[in-house]
């Protein structure tokens, strides 16, 4: 059962807290994380039709307590395991410590859940599935919906992360200050993730997955408030807003995706787009130079031209080339293309994609683009055989209309000399 929208907002934020809470006392974060949905889904069942508690904090905590608690006591396996837990802090489901006891001002779990979850042990997708529930409170369901996977292989998935994390002896607390960096570039990378497939589904019958990316964006507003300083942190954050901003002019009417260039765009989100302005002005030369900042860069300077024809195309090309040496991708020289072409002619920006390595597996990204270019370079036959190709291999079903149709344009055997 999903929560009516009042509900979810307040249980969202609490979900790392209470977490954190039972994960300190009992030090099993797979028992404890199971027990927090359980309550979670409790609260979602009961709080419409009783009201929400004075403290939704404490009654989460004593709910999951308390689902905790019987769980070990129904396995007669864990009888041993329960006693010494019993030793070390008796639990009494009625007596809920206030949040002072359990959790020191201004202390918040969410980073150290997010390190958790980010373990090198476990791997990329189990960690995007593991954040999403155990720090966004997503339920398996939700989550499994959302990457259009059966409820029974995301559970796998997330069961299987919970194991690794055990197996490698993991502890609730933060990496040693040596350590922290790598982590922490691990965690910005699930966020980042989660926001992509938010903003733009790799598969599906809609163009994006609108409660992804502001998952990602909510997740990523908690850890900029946890580290302010941390200049990465605040470029992702900026990143992801400046290009949330454009999400109601991407698709039309119809659920068909509109293409930066013809997007209306009055119709993009100015709050949004001020916000990451301001993000990245107070980052930009004041924080190590990260690939974050200069993504976020890129961002600014298309959420603030009037056009695609007035773009600083060439400030972008500039960007792309330092991403680059800080972030060497063929993705990156993928959009680096896409400014070459706009800023110095299709030829150069196609030059530019043959350096990409054939062999890489870069996906339906590289046809498509390649097709844009030639069609503007006016190599007719290949743009159209290039879109087909690239609407061969997405799964997005609005991303492969808008190929197909792009195709459809083209006259098949066209011949780019009469052009």
């Amino acid at each position: 059962m999903t929560a009516p929208a009042p509900v979810a907002e307040v249980l969202r934020p609490l979900v790392p807290q209470v977490l954190g809470v039972l994960v300190r006392r009992y030090g099993q974060f797979d028992a404890c994380e199971d027990a927090v949905q359980e309550a979670l889904l409790a609260a979602s069942e009961q709080w419409p039709a009783e009201g929400v508690p004075d403290s939704p904090r404490s009654w989460l905590v004593t709910v999951a307590t308390r689902r905790l608690t019987d769980h070990w006591r129904s396995e007669s396996a864990r009888r041993r395991r329960e006693e010494s837990v019993a030793v070390r802090e008796p639990v009494s489901a009625a007596v809920v410590p206030g949040p002072g006891e359990d959790q020191p001002a201004g202390e918040d779990d969410t980073l150290k859940l997010l390190f958790l979850c980010c373990h090198p042990a476990v791997s990329p997708s189990s960690q995007v599935a593991l954040t999403l529930r155990a720090v966004g409170g997503l339920t398996t369901a939700q989550i499994a919906s959302a990457f259009l996977v059966p409820e029974a292989t995301m559970t796998r998935r997330i069961t299987r992360a919970k194991e690794n994390i055990a197996a490698a002896g993991s502890t609730f607390s933060e990496p040693s200050p040596a350590d922290f960096g790598d982590r922490l570039r691990v965690v910005l990378q699930v966020l980042y993730l989660i926001f992509n497939e938010g903003y733009t589904a790799t598969s599906g019958e809609n163009l994006a997955r609108d409660e992804l990316a502001a998952e990602a964006i909510r997740l990523t507003r908690a850890v900029h408030a946890l580290i302010p300083v941390e200049g990465e942190v605040a470029a992702l954050l900026a990143l992801m807003l400046l290009t949330d901003a454009r999400r109601e002019a991407r698709t039309g009417p119809d659920g068909e995706l509109v293409p930066l260039p013809e997007q209306d765009r009055t119709r993009w989100d100015a709050a949004m787009i001020a916000e990451g302005e301001a993000l990245v002005d107070a980052t930009i030369g004041h924080a190590a130079l990260g690939p974050y900042q200069v993504q976020a860069a890129i961002a600014a300077l298309h959420a603030t031209a009037p056009s695609t024809e007035e773009t600083d195309w060439a400030q972008i090309v500039e960007l792309y080339r330092v991403l680059q040496t800080l972030m060497p991708s063929p993705v990156v020289t993928i959009n680096q293309a896409v400014a070459v072409a706009q800023a110095s002619g299709p030829v150069q920006g196609l030059e530019l994609l043959d350096t990409v390595d054939a062999k890489l597996d870069v996906g339906r990204r590289m046809d498509a683009v390649r097709a844009h270019l030639l069609e503007l370079a006016g190599d007719l036959a290949g743009a159209r055989e290039h879109y087909l190709r690239a609407a061969e291999r997405t799964a997005s079903l609005p991303e492969r209309r808008y190929l197909m149709e792009r195709a459809g344009r083209i006259a098949p055997g066209a011949d780019p000399a009469r052009n």
